[in-house]
């Protein structure tokens, strides 16, 4: 069996907040396990049972209560950070701000990447947003670059 990532956990300090934030940004869906404050999060078909690996079929994860303080904005990521294919990083940039999220680094181009930002969610969890599709149209990674 390869040895991929098949979950991931969001902590929240104010979950309903988070679930409204990244069902809003990007259609998520949040499933609440009986009285427990854990929510399953489906992120799109196909990601559940994917250990084979199959490319673009991504994987779900979870939404947890916070058991500590929330992040200090500017202070040095603590863990691991998700990032989020997409297909239009400013479009979401700019749909996570007017979601309650803010800017922690701007969209920009990365040769033989593709368009890559970051945003900090209404709890200022960082989480990045990425495109092989630069500002002026060509590809990067996936394509052999332009």
């Amino acid at each position: 069996m390869p040895n991929l990532v098949v979950h991931f956990e969001i902590h929240a300090s104010a979950p309903q907040r988070l679930i409204d934030f990244y069902s809003g940004l990007f259609g998520w869906e949040f499933t609440q396990f009986g009285d427990v404050p854990y929510w399953s999060i489906v992120t799109g078909e196909g990601a559940i049972g994917n250990v084979a690996g199959q490319p673009g079929m991504g994987i779900n994860g979870g939404l947890t209560q916070r058991m500590g303080p929330k992040p200090e904005v500017g202070a040095p990521i603590n863990g691991c950070n998700i990032v989020i294919g997409v297909d239009d990083v400013d479009a979401l940039m700019r749909r996570g701000l007017e979601l309650g999220g803010a800017e922690a680094l701007p969209a920009e181009d990365m040769q033989g990447v593709g368009r890559v930002g970051y945003l900090r969610d209404p709890d200022d969890t960082v989480l990045g947003l990425i495109s092989p599709v630069m500002s002026d149209g060509s590809t990067g990674m996936g394509s052999g670059g332009s």
